[in-house]
């Protein structure tokens, strides 16, 4: 480490669970990160910024299998791939030091050795587990636990889960997790310890199940196969195997840890503020300073989700009202522990009051008025009035202070605030000064470069201060004010600026919106694109009806379905045709089903065609779909009817 450095820091999001959406949620615990990490690098913290994805578990195999491709070419897609995680994080100026991806060679090795450990000093023990599984969260819960009968985190129904499973002692440690999150400050807001104690550690804290058997892209139990390491241990270490525990990969664990603080969503509180102690806690490992549960953004009152349909898509807030405004209004607008209603109607106000009106008008009205009444440079001859200028200039000088000290707690929206506070005081003080009219005499020229350069020098402090959140604003605004100074130190001194500072000017930084015009914009936008469906042309030539009537069309049940050897088309029927024979039917329908979602199912056949050989096999009819064509591809769909229908019901 430096001399010039303050220390080590060390600040975490959580790694996220991959998404085929991302939305401006996902974005909101990141950028409020970023912007911890960017204020800490100001100060002169030597910072650590961990961010990754959490890549293993039931959800992504499942999704995979969906897809068609393997898990890992899945999770490959979404971090990688054009619009992916790593596309988000770079539109939105995230400065993370490391990535981690819970797929990364290093953290599964490190993994199976961290849980090798706490099986061997007894932590984890083998056993059944059967209760209610929760798959989009991937968590266990109890009868008592669930909410309405559904998972009390999301609210979706719950499965029934039973299976082979090494098991956690969580129950150990509930004393001295209370003891931790009652009696000290590791998890704030403060709000959340009692929800933690009284929801999960009074009610009798049960062991944690911590391996799986009925799936298996996960982290393989190396000493018991058929074993998956549970997704929450995976994705709990890697706070510290980013840093090299049990790896060599890296080597700044001693550097860094225990972490300064996790960022965390208030859903996943439990499973920091509890789990990840006792877990720490049965390695004998440091625990982290502090875990820092925020709110969510709601949505017409509702956590986003792209589930229920409710997403909003960063990338074109980003386009229309660019980064910075995005970054600013998330953490100007809603109290980072609390919920916040997002709108885009809260968003365009506060880019248009906020930014537009105050700190843009400033910094434009300022250097404008700089140029046109001294040209390039201010004169070094200025006359103070200190009766004018001893309020802004007082408000400038403290407010490092005053915005260190709501940093500090996380409180960026009073930060913002402090910010505010002075540039609204700088409007003001021009309308108090009048330089329009100063400019009119020669002779009060001099208060009139005094007034600018209080201003430009207020308006210097302000975009300092502003840098962890809006990066590239403040650095434009720093070349207007002629690449003036704006570290830590001198963010505390009033007069920095030379006294003949010279001005740059520039286009507004942030343009008025209209905002009828931008909902309307917006909403066009967010209207979901109307599939382009093509179907075949009728034919022109006709059946006569009789002709018609010759076609045996029946109900049939699908016993047995499975894929055909050395074919990529062809599924093979077992059906139930009411004649108390199975009927062998083969389709080629396998690019759009799965074997096992079509098992006992109602179809309709034609089974008077004469048989036929497919692969060398014989198929005795043929099975009805609907065929058409949506954006240019082939979509199939079997006729299902209602299973009511009796197989071998003739249709007419």
């Amino acid at each position: 480490m430096c001399e010039k450095c303050k220390g080590n820091y060390y600040i975490t999001t959580p790694i996220y669970y991959p998404s085929a959406k991302l939305h401006i949620g996902h974005a909101y615990c990141t950028v409020a990160t970023d912007a911890m990490a960017r204020y800490k690098r100001l100060q002169g913290y030597n910072v650590k910024f961990l961010t990754g994805t959490d890549e293993h578990g039931q959800k992504i195999e499942d999704k995979a299998k969906e897809a068609g491709v393997t898990p890992q070419q899945y999770v490959d897609d979404i971090v990688l791939g054009e619009g992916g995680v790593l596309d988000l994080w770079k539109l939105m100026n995230i400065s993370y030091d490391r990535f981690i991806r819970t797929t990364d060679d290093y953290h599964v090795a490190a993994i199976q050795k961290i849980f090798k450990k706490m099986y061997d000093n007894g932590d984890i023990y083998k056993g059944a587990y059967k209760g209610k599984y929760c798959k989009p969260c991937e968590s266990f819960w109890t009868e008592s636990q669930l909410k309405d009968g559904k998972c009390p985190d999301c609210g979706r129904e719950v499965m029934d889960a039973e299976e082979e499973a090494y098991f956690f002692r969580l129950s150990k440690y509930a004393d001295r997790v209370q003891d931790l999150l009652e009696n000290t400050d590791f998890l704030e807001p403060r709000s959340r310890v009692s929800e933690m104690v009284n929801n999960f550690i009074k009610p009798g804290l049960e062991d944690l199940c911590v391996s799986r058997t009925s799936f298996t892209w996960g982290v393989p139990v190396d000493f018991d196969p058929g074993h998956v390491v549970y997704v929450w241990i995976d994705a709990l270490f890697n706070y510290m195997t980013a840093l090299g525990f049990e790896n060599d990969k890296y080597n700044d664990l001693e550097e860094f840890w225990p972490a300064d603080v996790h960022f965390i969503g208030k859903e996943i509180v439990r499973f920091h503020s509890i789990i990840w102690p006792a877990m720490l806690m049965s390695l004998d490992l440091p625990l982290p300073k502090k875990v820092y549960g925020h709110g969510w953004l709601l949505l017409d009152g509702g956590k986003m989700s792209k589930s229920k349909g409710n997403v909003v898509d960063p990338y074109i807030l980003s386009e229309r009202f660019g980064v910075d405004a995005l970054r600013f209004f998330l953490l100007r607008s809603f109290p980072f522990g609390s919920d916040g209603n997002f709108s885009n109607e809260l968003l365009i106000n506060t880019i248009n009051v906020d930014l537009a009106n105050d700190l843009g008008n400033l910094v434009s009205r300022t250097v404008a008025m700089a140029h046109k009444y001294f040209g390039e440079k201010l004169p070094a001859e200025q006359a103070e009035n200190p009766e004018m200028d001893a309020e802004l200039v007082a408000m400038v000088a403290s407010l490092r202070d005053k915005y260190e000290e709501q940093m500090e707690k996380f409180a960026f929206q009073n930060a913002l605030a402090d910010i505010f506070k002075v540039i609204s005081r700088a409007n003001k003080y021009i309308d108090e000064n009048t330089p329009w009219v100063l400019a009119k005499s020669e002779e009060l020229k001099p208060r009139l470069a005094k007034v600018l350069y209080n201003l430009l020098e207020t308006v210097r402090v302000c975009a300092g201060l502003l840098t962890p959140f809006m990066p590239a604003t403040a650095e434009e605004i720093a070349k207007r004010l002629g690449g003036a100074k704006m570290d830590w130190d001198s963010l505390n001194i009033f007069g920095v600026l030379p006294v003949d500072v010279a001005c740059v000017a520039g286009p507004a930084l942030f343009p008025r919106i209209d905002m009828e015009k931008e909902l309307a914009a917006l909403e066009e936008l967010n209207k979901p694109a109307k599939p382009a469906i093509e179907i075949e042309p009728y034919a022109e030539e006709h059946v006569d009806f009789d002709t018609f009537c010759k076609n045996d069309f029946r109900a049939v049940k699908v016993k047995e379905c499975k894929n055909v050897k050395k074919s990529d088309k062809l599924l093979q029927f077992t059906l139930d045709d009411g004649t108390g024979t199975d009927r062998q039917i083969l389709s080629g329908i396998a690019k759009y089903y799965k074997p096992e979602e079509l098992v006992g199912k109602t179809l309709v056949a034609i089974t008077n065609l004469p048989p036929r050989k497919m692969m060398g096999r014989e198929s005795c009819g043929m099975l009805l779909s609907a065929v058409h064509t949506v954006n240019g591809e082939e979509k199939l769909n079997l006729i299902m009817i209602d299973d009511a229908i009796p197989a071998g019901a003739k249709l007419c």
